[in-house]
Protein backbone atom coordinates (compact mmCIF):
# COMPACT_ATOMS: atom_id res chain seq x y z
CA UNK A 1 0.00 0.00 0.00
CA UNK A 2 1.24 3.49 -0.83
CA UNK A 3 0.72 6.68 1.12
CA UNK A 4 1.98 8.12 4.40
CA UNK A 5 -0.58 6.20 6.49
CA UNK A 6 -1.96 9.49 7.82
CA UNK A 7 -5.24 7.71 8.53
CA UNK A 8 -3.90 4.41 9.90
CA UNK A 9 -6.53 2.65 12.05
CA UNK A 10 -9.21 5.24 11.19
CA UNK A 11 -12.65 4.13 10.01
CA UNK A 12 -14.29 6.44 7.48
CA UNK A 13 -17.59 6.59 5.62
CA UNK A 14 -17.54 8.37 2.26
CA UNK A 15 -20.94 8.91 0.66
CA UNK A 16 -21.29 9.27 -3.10
CA UNK A 17 -17.95 7.47 -3.35
CA UNK A 18 -18.59 5.42 -6.47
CA UNK A 19 -17.52 8.10 -8.92
CA UNK A 20 -15.90 11.51 -9.25
CA UNK A 21 -14.83 13.44 -6.17
CA UNK A 22 -16.07 10.82 -3.71
CA UNK A 23 -14.19 8.07 -5.51
CA UNK A 24 -10.96 10.08 -5.35
CA UNK A 25 -11.43 10.68 -1.62
CA UNK A 26 -12.18 7.02 -0.88
CA UNK A 27 -9.16 5.79 -2.83
CA UNK A 28 -6.75 8.19 -1.13
CA UNK A 29 -8.18 7.47 2.31
CA UNK A 30 -7.68 3.76 1.66
CA UNK A 31 -4.10 4.42 0.57
CA UNK A 32 -3.56 6.45 3.75
CA UNK A 33 -4.48 3.46 5.91
CA UNK A 34 -8.17 4.02 6.64
CA UNK A 35 -10.83 1.33 6.59
CA UNK A 36 -13.29 2.79 4.10
CA UNK A 37 -17.04 2.32 3.81
CA UNK A 38 -17.68 3.18 0.16
CA UNK A 39 -21.29 4.36 0.02
CA UNK A 40 -22.97 4.96 -3.32
CA UNK A 41 -26.54 4.34 -4.43
CA UNK A 42 -25.32 4.04 -8.00
CA UNK A 43 -27.98 6.31 -9.44
CA UNK A 44 -27.80 8.87 -12.21
CA UNK A 45 -26.59 12.42 -11.58
CA UNK A 46 -30.24 13.41 -11.13
CA UNK A 47 -30.88 10.62 -8.64
CA UNK A 48 -32.66 7.95 -10.67
CA UNK A 49 -31.74 4.29 -10.64
CA UNK A 50 -29.72 2.00 -8.41
CA UNK A 51 -26.50 0.16 -9.28
CA UNK A 52 -24.12 -1.54 -6.84
CA UNK A 53 -21.36 -1.61 -9.46
CA UNK A 54 -19.67 1.77 -8.81
CA UNK A 55 -19.28 1.22 -5.05
CA UNK A 56 -18.07 -2.35 -5.49
CA UNK A 57 -15.52 -1.28 -8.10
CA UNK A 58 -13.99 1.31 -5.75
CA UNK A 59 -13.86 -1.32 -2.98
CA UNK A 60 -11.96 -3.63 -5.35
CA UNK A 61 -9.50 -0.86 -6.21
CA UNK A 62 -8.80 -0.17 -2.53
CA UNK A 63 -8.40 -3.85 -1.69
CA UNK A 64 -6.18 -4.50 -4.73
CA UNK A 65 -3.76 -1.95 -3.30
CA UNK A 66 -3.73 -3.62 0.11
CA UNK A 67 -6.38 -1.49 1.77
CA UNK A 68 -9.55 -2.30 3.67
CA UNK A 69 -13.00 -1.39 2.34
CA UNK A 70 -16.61 -2.51 2.16
CA UNK A 71 -19.42 -1.34 -0.09
CA UNK A 72 -22.70 0.28 0.93
CA UNK A 73 -25.49 1.04 -1.52
CA UNK A 74 -28.08 2.51 0.84
CA UNK A 75 -29.54 5.97 0.20
CA UNK A 76 -28.44 8.86 2.43
CA UNK A 77 -31.76 10.63 1.78
CA UNK A 78 -33.68 8.49 4.26
CA UNK A 79 -33.20 8.43 8.05
CA UNK A 80 -33.59 4.67 8.37
CA UNK A 81 -31.20 3.81 5.53
CA UNK A 82 -28.64 6.35 6.77
CA UNK A 83 -28.66 4.52 10.09
CA UNK A 84 -28.11 1.25 8.24
CA UNK A 85 -24.94 2.74 6.72
CA UNK A 86 -23.57 3.75 10.11
CA UNK A 87 -24.69 0.54 11.82
CA UNK A 88 -22.96 -1.50 9.12
CA UNK A 89 -19.79 0.52 9.72
CA UNK A 90 -19.88 -0.14 13.46
CA UNK A 91 -20.69 -3.83 13.11
CA UNK A 92 -17.84 -4.31 10.61
CA UNK A 93 -15.09 -2.17 12.10
CA UNK A 94 -16.21 -1.42 15.67
CA UNK A 95 -15.95 2.36 15.47
CA UNK A 96 -16.37 5.38 13.19
CA UNK A 97 -13.81 8.17 13.01
CA UNK A 98 -14.96 10.25 10.05
CA UNK A 99 -17.91 10.81 7.75
CA UNK A 100 -17.53 12.58 4.41
CA UNK A 101 -20.91 13.85 3.22
CA UNK A 102 -20.27 13.96 -0.49
CA UNK A 103 -23.36 12.31 -2.03
CA UNK A 104 -25.34 14.61 -4.27
CA UNK A 105 -27.64 15.04 -7.23
CA UNK A 106 -28.59 17.95 -9.48
CA UNK A 107 -31.97 18.99 -10.85
CA UNK A 108 -31.08 22.30 -12.49
CA UNK A 109 -33.87 24.63 -13.60
CA UNK A 110 -34.36 28.38 -13.89
CA UNK A 111 -36.16 29.48 -10.73
CA UNK A 112 -39.56 30.41 -12.14
CA UNK A 113 -39.82 26.95 -13.74
CA UNK A 114 -38.45 24.87 -10.86
CA UNK A 115 -40.95 22.40 -9.46
CA UNK A 116 -41.41 21.67 -5.74
CA UNK A 117 -40.36 18.08 -6.48
CA UNK A 118 -37.08 19.25 -8.03
CA UNK A 119 -36.39 21.48 -5.05
CA UNK A 120 -37.25 18.79 -2.51
CA UNK A 121 -35.25 16.01 -4.18
CA UNK A 122 -32.01 17.99 -4.12
CA UNK A 123 -32.44 19.09 -0.51
CA UNK A 124 -33.20 15.52 0.57
CA UNK A 125 -29.91 14.16 -0.77
CA UNK A 126 -27.58 17.06 0.04
CA UNK A 127 -28.91 18.75 3.18
CA UNK A 128 -31.04 16.04 4.76
CA UNK A 129 -28.49 13.41 3.74
CA UNK A 130 -25.69 15.32 5.48
CA UNK A 131 -27.84 15.66 8.59
CA UNK A 132 -28.94 12.01 8.61
CA UNK A 133 -25.44 10.56 8.24
CA UNK A 134 -23.87 13.02 10.68
CA UNK A 135 -26.61 12.57 13.25
CA UNK A 136 -26.42 8.77 13.03
CA UNK A 137 -22.65 8.91 13.50
CA UNK A 138 -22.72 11.53 16.26
CA UNK A 139 -23.73 9.24 19.13
CA UNK A 140 -20.84 6.88 18.37
CA UNK A 141 -18.37 9.76 18.06
CA UNK A 142 -19.63 11.20 21.34
CA UNK A 143 -19.01 7.86 23.06
CA UNK A 144 -15.55 7.66 21.51
CA UNK A 145 -14.85 11.30 22.44
CA UNK A 146 -13.45 11.85 18.95
CA UNK A 147 -14.45 12.21 15.34
CA UNK A 148 -14.42 14.35 12.22
CA UNK A 149 -17.32 15.31 9.97
CA UNK A 150 -16.56 16.72 6.54
CA UNK A 151 -19.35 18.09 4.37
CA UNK A 152 -19.17 19.12 0.72
CA UNK A 153 -20.58 22.57 0.05
CA UNK A 154 -20.35 24.44 -3.27
CA UNK A 155 -19.43 27.81 -4.70
CA UNK A 156 -22.99 27.79 -6.05
CA UNK A 157 -24.17 28.27 -2.47
CA UNK A 158 -21.25 30.38 -1.25
CA UNK A 159 -21.22 32.74 -4.25
CA UNK A 160 -24.14 32.04 -6.59
CA UNK A 161 -24.97 30.49 -9.94
CA UNK A 162 -27.78 30.50 -12.47
CA UNK A 163 -30.52 27.87 -12.54
CA UNK A 164 -29.55 26.13 -9.29
CA UNK A 165 -31.76 27.53 -6.52
CA UNK A 166 -32.33 24.06 -5.04
CA UNK A 167 -28.64 23.15 -5.12
CA UNK A 168 -27.57 26.54 -3.76
CA UNK A 169 -30.06 26.40 -0.88
CA UNK A 170 -28.91 22.90 0.07
CA UNK A 171 -25.23 23.71 -0.14
CA UNK A 172 -25.42 26.91 1.88
CA UNK A 173 -27.60 25.09 4.39
CA UNK A 174 -24.80 22.55 4.79
CA UNK A 175 -22.46 25.38 5.83
CA UNK A 176 -24.79 26.36 8.66
CA UNK A 177 -25.32 22.72 9.60
CA UNK A 178 -21.57 22.17 9.84
CA UNK A 179 -21.06 25.24 12.01
CA UNK A 180 -23.84 24.12 14.36
CA UNK A 181 -22.33 20.64 14.62
CA UNK A 182 -18.93 22.16 15.36
CA UNK A 183 -20.39 24.31 18.15
CA UNK A 184 -22.44 21.52 19.70
CA UNK A 185 -19.89 18.72 19.43
CA UNK A 186 -16.60 20.45 20.29
CA UNK A 187 -17.06 19.43 23.94
CA UNK A 188 -16.86 15.80 22.81
CA UNK A 189 -13.75 16.36 20.66
CA UNK A 190 -15.80 16.01 17.47
CA UNK A 191 -14.95 18.36 14.61
CA UNK A 192 -16.99 19.56 11.64
CA UNK A 193 -15.78 21.42 8.54
CA UNK A 194 -16.96 22.05 4.99
CA UNK A 195 -15.08 21.80 1.71
CA UNK A 196 -16.16 23.50 -1.51
CA UNK A 197 -14.73 21.32 -4.27
CA UNK A 198 -14.12 22.25 -7.87
CA UNK A 199 -13.79 19.28 -10.18
CA UNK A 200 -15.01 18.10 -13.57
CA UNK A 201 -17.43 15.27 -12.84
CA UNK A 202 -20.62 13.86 -14.32
CA UNK A 203 -22.60 16.31 -12.14
CA UNK A 204 -20.95 19.24 -13.93
CA UNK A 205 -20.91 17.61 -17.37
CA UNK A 206 -24.41 18.87 -18.10
CA UNK A 207 -23.19 22.46 -18.46
CA UNK A 208 -24.20 23.61 -21.97
CA UNK A 209 -21.35 23.95 -24.48
CA UNK A 210 -23.23 25.69 -27.28
CA UNK A 211 -21.16 28.88 -26.93
CA UNK A 212 -17.43 28.84 -27.88
CA UNK A 213 -16.39 30.61 -24.66
CA UNK A 214 -18.20 27.99 -22.55
CA UNK A 215 -16.60 25.16 -24.49
CA UNK A 216 -13.15 26.66 -23.88
CA UNK A 217 -13.92 27.17 -20.18
CA UNK A 218 -15.01 23.55 -19.80
CA UNK A 219 -11.88 22.23 -21.50
CA UNK A 220 -9.78 24.21 -19.02
CA UNK A 221 -11.82 22.82 -16.14
CA UNK A 222 -11.35 19.24 -17.34
CA UNK A 223 -7.61 19.72 -17.54
CA UNK A 224 -7.05 21.89 -14.45
CA UNK A 225 -9.62 20.53 -11.98
CA UNK A 226 -9.64 16.72 -12.00
CA UNK A 227 -11.83 15.42 -9.15
CA UNK A 228 -8.90 13.67 -7.43
CA UNK A 229 -7.47 17.08 -6.46
CA UNK A 230 -10.10 17.39 -3.69
CA UNK A 231 -8.89 14.30 -1.84
CA UNK A 232 -5.71 15.53 -0.08
CA UNK A 233 -7.41 18.34 1.87
CA UNK A 234 -10.28 16.03 2.78
CA UNK A 235 -7.89 13.36 4.05
CA UNK A 236 -6.06 15.94 6.13
CA UNK A 237 -9.31 17.08 7.76
CA UNK A 238 -10.13 13.46 8.62
CA UNK A 239 -6.89 12.86 10.49
CA UNK A 240 -5.30 13.77 13.81
CA UNK A 241 -3.14 16.44 12.16
CA UNK A 242 -6.34 18.52 11.94
CA UNK A 243 -7.34 17.96 15.58
CA UNK A 244 -7.70 21.71 16.21
CA UNK A 245 -9.48 22.55 12.94
CA UNK A 246 -13.26 22.89 13.21
CA UNK A 247 -16.07 25.16 12.05
CA UNK A 248 -14.18 26.26 8.93
CA UNK A 249 -15.01 26.64 5.23
CA UNK A 250 -12.35 25.46 2.81
CA UNK A 251 -12.25 25.24 -0.98
CA UNK A 252 -10.19 23.34 -3.54
CA UNK A 253 -9.68 24.45 -7.14
CA UNK A 254 -7.08 22.43 -8.97
CA UNK A 255 -3.83 23.00 -7.06
CA UNK A 256 -5.26 25.97 -5.13
CA UNK A 257 -6.60 25.80 -1.58
CA UNK A 258 -8.82 28.54 -0.13
CA UNK A 259 -10.16 29.52 3.27
CA UNK A 260 -13.49 31.36 3.06
CA UNK A 261 -14.56 34.11 5.41
CA UNK A 262 -17.83 33.77 7.29
CA UNK A 263 -20.76 36.17 7.44
CA UNK A 264 -20.19 39.09 9.79
CA UNK A 265 -21.53 42.68 9.83
CA UNK A 266 -19.45 44.97 7.62
CA UNK A 267 -21.18 48.34 8.12
CA UNK A 268 -23.34 49.87 10.85
CA UNK A 269 -25.38 53.03 11.18
CA UNK A 270 -27.17 54.37 14.25
CA UNK A 271 -30.02 56.83 14.68
CA UNK A 272 -30.87 57.71 18.30
CA UNK A 273 -34.46 58.64 17.54
CA UNK A 274 -35.11 55.38 15.66
CA UNK A 275 -35.93 54.79 12.04
CA UNK A 276 -38.74 55.46 9.61
CA UNK A 277 -38.94 54.13 6.05
CA UNK A 278 -38.09 57.62 4.85
CA UNK A 279 -34.97 57.97 7.04
CA UNK A 280 -33.83 54.51 5.97
CA UNK A 281 -34.01 55.68 2.35
CA UNK A 282 -32.33 59.03 3.10
CA UNK A 283 -29.55 57.87 5.45
CA UNK A 284 -29.06 54.09 5.44
CA UNK A 285 -29.13 53.57 1.68
CA UNK A 286 -26.36 56.03 0.75
CA UNK A 287 -24.25 54.83 3.71
CA UNK A 288 -24.57 51.12 2.91
CA UNK A 289 -24.88 51.07 -0.88
CA UNK A 290 -21.12 51.37 -1.62
CA UNK A 291 -20.60 48.18 0.41
CA UNK A 292 -23.37 46.12 -1.22
CA UNK A 293 -22.24 42.73 -2.55
CA UNK A 294 -22.50 42.63 -6.35
CA UNK A 295 -24.83 40.15 -8.02
CA UNK A 296 -21.88 37.90 -8.86
CA UNK A 297 -21.80 34.36 -10.17
CA UNK A 298 -18.93 31.93 -9.68
CA UNK A 299 -16.95 32.95 -12.76
CA UNK A 300 -17.02 36.61 -11.69
CA UNK A 301 -15.19 35.72 -8.48
CA UNK A 302 -12.91 32.98 -9.84
CA UNK A 303 -11.98 34.89 -12.96
CA UNK A 304 -8.62 33.16 -13.55
CA UNK A 305 -7.91 29.75 -15.01
CA UNK A 306 -7.40 26.81 -12.63
CA UNK A 307 -3.78 26.62 -11.52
Amino acid sequence: MSGSQLLKDKVVVVTGAGRGIGRGIALLMGAEGASVVVNDLGGSSSGEGHDAGPAEEVVREIRDKGGKAIASTESVADWASANVIIDKTISTYGRIDCVVNNAGIVRDRIFHKMSPEEFDAVLKVHLYGAFYISRAASTHMKSQQSGSMIHMTSSTGLIGNLGQANYAAAKLGIVALSKSIALDMVRFNVRSNVVSPSGWTRMTSGVPTDRPEMKALIEKAKKGMPPEKVAPLTCFLAGDAAKDVTGQIFAVRGNELFLYNQTRPIRTIHRSEGWTPQSVAEHMLPAFEPSFTPLDVINDVFSWDPI
